[in-house]
């Protein structure tokens, strides 16, 4: 958990440097509150009033981009009009709307093709190049398929940047993946997991959380009694919370999960913190939910695949692609058709199968029509068999 800085004193005020934001300073406006303003390199922002919340963190971030991608930044490292100095544009233009995973998403595809074609024109790159990028990656499908698609981006803003006039990757077809993405829990699996840890523990607790609610690592670990409004649990996913159709999720709270929450004290920061009351981090609560699964021994089980496991259930039940979204966060049809499709089917299949009559039909007689079987027809012409 990030604490607020504290003033020691009114007439030197002092602050705690925050390892985390080591660039934001502290002062107090014209009506005498508490702000603070990011200073690095000569360039200065404002970061807001409210120490480490969500729009606080957006503000830094933002701040923290445009100073690594000032211009004339890395001018005798970067060429213009290399892939380099596209890449350097991307990321002023489009990483200030990003959230950090995102970023990092991006980084990963993006930086070890910088690093080997970095100094390369990006007037001069066809179709050829990008074949011979996607089969560099063809022992990784799915990694080629994402460094394609991030690829493509580029070179959409390579035309708007009027560097060339066409898209090189379009067209350029991605390699068949069978994989469904991460591995959806069954039944067996959870009730696995349930009988490893057992109730009051914090694999319990964080199981039973994500599988009765539906959120995200990076939703989850935020979720605290404040989230709790009229016996409902209320949170908007961070994924989708700058779409102005990302509704918040409001979710009656589960018997179960209930129990499981009536055991924590009621001063605690957040559902999931750890010992020491600190908030867990988004990628603290994986590895801390693959280190549980290797214990219950579930090796291809992981948090992201319990939020599929909701998804599941509701689907088996019965549950419309609306309904499922409502509960799950989605924001189109599309991303819940999967699981009405691949689990949706067993109660349909049911009630079909319930409309067959009870025994065989008794047998129809059919008629001997001499004219059409067993014979020969004649020509009545020219009486002769045809």
């Amino acid at each position: 958990m990030i604490t607020q800085p504290q003033t020691i004193t009114t007439g030197t005020e002092v602050t705690k440097k925050s390892t985390r934001y080591p660039h934001a300073t502290w002062y107090r406006d014209r009506h005498g509150r508490p702000r603070w303003r990011f200073r690095r390199k000569g360039h200065s922002a404002e970061a807001g009033n409210d120490w480490g919340s969500e729009e606080f963190r957006r503000r830094y971030a933002e701040a923290e981009e445009r100073v690594r991608c000032k211009p004339g930044a890395g001018e005798k490292r970067t060429r213009p009009g290399t892939f380099g100095d596209l890449v350097a544009h991307f990321y002023c233009l489009h990483f200030p709307g990003l959230e950090p995973a995102a970023r990092k998403d991006y980084r990963a595809c993006i930086e070890p093709l910088r690093e080997k074609h970095g100094n390369k024109r990006v007037a001069q790159m066809r179709r050829r190049h990008v074949l011979e990028i996607k089969a560099a990656l063809a022992a990784t499908p799915s990694q080629a398929n994402k460094v394609l698609k991030r690829l493509s981006q580029f070179m959409d803003l390579a035309v708007e940047l009027e560097w060339r006039t066409d898209n090189p990757v379009r067209g350029v077809k991605r390699y068949p993946v069978e994989s469904g993405g991460f591995h959806t829990w069954d039944e067996g699996e959870i009730t696995q997991f349930y009988q490893t840890h057992q109730f009051g523990s914090a694999a319990y607790l964080a199981m039973t959380l994500i599988l009765d609610t539906g959120a995200a690592r990076v939703d989850v670990v935020k979720l605290s009694r404040g989230n709790i409004k009229e016996g409902r649990l209320e949170y908007r996913r961070q994924k989708t919370r700058k779409n102005p159709e990302g509704i918040p999720a409001s979710i009656p709270i589960h018997d179960v999960l209930a129990k499981a929450l009536n055991t924590l004290p009621q001063n605690a920061f957040t559902f999931l913190e750890t010992r020491q009351g600190k908030a867990r981090t988004a990628n603290g609560l994986g590895t801390r939910m693959r280190q549980w699964c290797d214990t219950a021994g579930l090796p291809m089980c992981s948090s992201h695949g319990l939020r599929k496991a909701i998804c599941r259930r509701l689907a088996e039940g019965g549950a419309t692609a609306p309904e499922i979204m409502a509960v799950s966060g989605h924001t189109t049809l599309s991303e819940v058709q999967w699981y009405i499709e691949a689990f949706g089917r067993q109660g349909p299949a049911d009630t079909a199968i319930a409309l067959l009559p009870n025994g065989a039909k008794p047998e129809q007689k059919l008629a001997n029509h001499h004219s059409r079987f067993g014979e020969p027809k004649v020509n009545q012409l020219k009486g002769y068999n045809k």
